[in-house]
């Protein structure tokens, strides 16, 4: 692995770097454990490993929403490794004039700037954000920021940043509200049926090399009440459903 900078704008110690195997060199981000800050809620040392649980997941499903993403060791000792996507201009999420929604978008909420402006924080109403949307209830992201949301020039979407998930409490925080209510259409619930089953074999297997017995537990009883309801889950009340800053 070969360091090419920091991105200063990350929480932890984040890092951009080159690594190459059997003659093939790609761009990775490369988040090593020794700086990871401590959390009140989750144990130190672990946001490494729950970025590569949430792309095992991701891998089950097949809905490819996160990059390919492992533990591995570098310059700053084991970290987590996932390789670099390369984002164009083509949001689908963000604040829009609150006169200016466009066609197809789903409010989320009402904002105004420091000069008295309106905006809504909204989001496309599109198959790829639904499915990133039950997969962040799967794994309970804490953190679904629309930065963490990446268009890729091919149209397909990525989602980045997965190191606070897996909590054993109730932790979902997100951006991508708009479907609240609305059943779980058949394709994506066949996929989550599936995923259940996973858990109780290799997927379930790996997360346990990954995560805490009781935290893999609290995966699939998440899956099960999704799947019992059948709905996109409404916000808790009493805790925050957006994370902050939103974008």
């Amino acid at each position: 692995m070969e360091l090419e900078g920091r991105l200063v704008d990350a929480s932890n110690t984040t890092l951009r770097a080159f690594v190459t195997a059997d003659g093939v060199t790609v761009r990775c981000v490369y988040k090593p454990i020794r700086g990871e800050r401590p959390l009140w809620d989750f144990p130190d040392g672990t946001l490494a490993g729950r970025e590569v649980a949430a792309y095992a997941v991701s891998e089950a499903t097949g809905w490819d929403v996160v990059p390919p993403t492992v533990l591995r060791d570098g310059p700053l000792g084991p970290g987590a490794c996932q390789l670099w996507v390369d984002e164009v201009e083509n949001e689908r999420v963000g604040f829009v004039a609150a006169d200016a929604l466009p066609p197809g978008w789903l409010t989320i909420a009402a904002a105004q700037d420091d000069d008295g402006e309106a905006y809504l924080l909204a989001h496309a109403d599109d198959v790829a954000l639904q499915r990133m949307a039950l997969f962040d209830v799967v794994i309970n992201n804490a953190d679904r920021k629309g930065g963490h949301v990446l268009n890729l020039a091919d149209g397909s979407l990525r989602g980045v940043d997965h190191g606070v998930c897996f909590h054993v409490d109730n932790k979902l925080r997100t951006v991508l509200w708009g479907w609240v209510g609305r059943p779980v259409p058949p394709d994506e619930r066949g996929v989550l049926q599936g995923l259940r089953g996973d858990l109780d074999g290799e997927l379930g297997a790996r997360l346990h090399e990954l995560l805490a017995a009781d935290e893999v537990a609290a995966t699939a009883e998440r899956l099960d009440r999704l799947l019992t309801a059948g709905v996109f889950p409404r916000p808790r009340p009493g805790r925050p459903a957006v994370p902050w800053p939103p974008i």
